[in-house]
């Protein structure tokens, strides 16, 4: 021990004293990075940020995003930002789409750490962070070409930053977390600063704590949040007006709240099934905790003295994982991503129960097995996954056979927005002209995310050459609706390339 502290070893001293970090760093470079330049970019999410990163950078405007030559207000700057960074350092690649994602997902990992340990001790950091690393839907988003895991990072670090100023009295803290809240806007929006800011105030009300509203640097600290956000809305508002404001906060923001995208979501057990899917394998711990606590739970509930049982550090926590959930469980539309937000509660929580009981052991154990099973399937599985849910294998079979002027056209299925992105080639949907006037994009709709170009079935030749991608289940359909001597060019993915001559 004595080698270790000497001051003439400085860093094995520093290695010494933050060993379970460097770890925890390790362990989220080889999961979040393994087998990414493998992974194709997939259909129907990953293709849009992709391709749109893909046409700011072809088209010199990093400033607004733009999807098929049109401009596209479904997200604010922040992960196109990171995407336009990375392709131009790594190239237009698999690799390159999934870094900032990987290196988010690493950050992550490593603030939970550094927050645990503040609040209990290293060795419940460290658990917390294997815990949140070897999630399921923290590795698959670590690794996903989507905006979560940025807004991850900067909402629960804004969450962090505040508590730790509160409890530390270090007010220069509230700083940061107003810096990140902006951050988070700027990647998913209004949620960015709306979110934290209900965590914080339900905290603050439950221990009737409002004296410390006077001390948050409240006006400065929104004001730096919105300083932020404002570099690019502002633009983006005096650029494009009303079709901006219109798009993203009256589509993305009102319509979403208030209009179901997914209305097969809309149960009161969906959140419930994702924390069971999402947390796996650690959700299967929640038998033996109800097993555990159950009793002494519905004890202090029924006699009313929940609340009163909780330290500080547990109210906080508690509250970060019940506003959480319960926001999100009042929108309309309902989305595997959204509650992803309170893992870091959760997993500090069960790092604690795990630490209180001496379970350490195995669930380092644990850990290190679905480490390693997670690696492996991101070669052995995530890999053919991707390239099944891609369009990359229809994308080098028609630019095998195309030749420049002959349209290229999709049918049925939904709508591979990687063919465009693989091949260069934009390929219009092919519907009927009454299905086309109802799938426009107009007004605030969710019509307004169908970006990709239209042609209408009626309106095609009867003769000349055409190249269509048509769904393995609209085989039929197609041959039946499109005339013409059709030869079938090949196979790829879930999509059958047939050719007219």
């Amino acid at each position: 021990m004595e080698y270790w502290e000497h001051d003439d070893n400085p860093l094995l001293g520093f290695y010494h004293r933050h060993w379970p970090a460097f770890l925890l760093l390790l362990l989220s470079l080889v999961l979040f990075f393994a087998g990414n330049g493998q992974l194709l970019i997939t259909d129907p999410v990953e293709s849009n940020y992709a391709l749109t990163a893909k046409e700011m950078l072809a088209s010199g405007d990093w400033l607004s995003p733009r999807i098929y030559g049109n401009y596209w207000y479904d997200k604010p700057w922040m992960f196109y930002g990171e995407l336009l960074a990375a392709f131009r350092l790594f190239g237009e690649t698999s690799f390159a789409a999934r870094f900032f994602p990987a290196v988010f997902g690493t950050i992550g990992v490593l603030q939970t750490y550094w927050f645990a340990q503040k609040l209990y001790s290293r060795n419940v950091g460290f658990l917390s962070g294997l815990i949140m690393a070897t999630s399921v839907e923290y590795f698959y988003l670590a690794k996903a070409v989507i905006t979560d895991m940025t807004l991850f990072v900067a909402i629960d670090g804004a969450l962090m930053l505040f508590y730790l100023a509160k409890t530390e009295k270090r007010p220069r803290l509230y700083y940061g977390a107003y810096a990140l809240a902006g951050l988070a806007i700027l990647t998913k929006g209004p949620l960015g600063l709306v979110l934290p800011g209900l965590i914080i105030l339900a905290y603050l009300a439950g221990n009737r704590d409002f004296k410390t509203l006077a001390h948050m640097k409240l006006f400065r600290g929104i004001l730096l949040a919105l300083a932020i956000a404002a570099l690019w809305y502002v633009p983006m508002t005096l650029l494009h007006g009303f079709a901006f404001l219109d798009g993203f906060i009256g589509v993305h923001n009102v319509l979403r709240a208030t209009v179901s995208e997914h209305p097969r979501n809309n149960t009161w057990w969906y959140y419930f099934l994702i924390f069971l899917i999402g947390c796996f394998p650690w959700s299967l711990s929640l038998p033996w905790l109800w097993k555990k606590y159950g009793k002494t739970l519905k004890e202090r509930i029924k006699t009313r003295t929940f609340w009163k049982s909780l330290d500080d550090r547990q109210r906080f926590l508690f509250l970060w994982v019940l506003v959480t959930w319960f926001f999100f469980e009042c929108m309309a539309t309902k989305y595997p991503t959204y509650t992803f937000p309170c893992l870091p509660p959760l997993a500090i929580g069960l790092a604690c129960a795990a630490s209180r009981l001496d379970l350490q052991y195995w669930v380092k154990r644990a850990a290190v097995a679905m480490g390693l099973l997670f690696t492996v399937l991101s070669f052995v599985l995530a890999a053919p996954l991707c390239r099944q849910a891609s369009a990359w294998d229809a994308a080098q079979l028609v630019s095998a056979h195309h030749v420049p002027g002959v349209p290229v056209y999709v049918y049925g299925g939904r709508y591979p927005v990687s063919f465009t992105y693989y091949s260069k080639i934009p390929a219009p949907r092919l519907v009927t002209r009454q299905r086309l006037q109802q799938m426009r994009p107009e007004g605030i709709s969710w019509n307004a995310k169908n970006m990709m170009p239209f042609q209408a079935l009626e309106d095609l030749p009867d003769t000349g050459r055409l190249i269509v991608l048509v769904d393995q289940s609209s085989q039929k359909d197609f041959l039946q609706q499109v005339s013409g001597d059709w030869e079938k060019l090949g196979e790829g993915g879930r999509w059958t390339v047939w050719g007219r001559t």
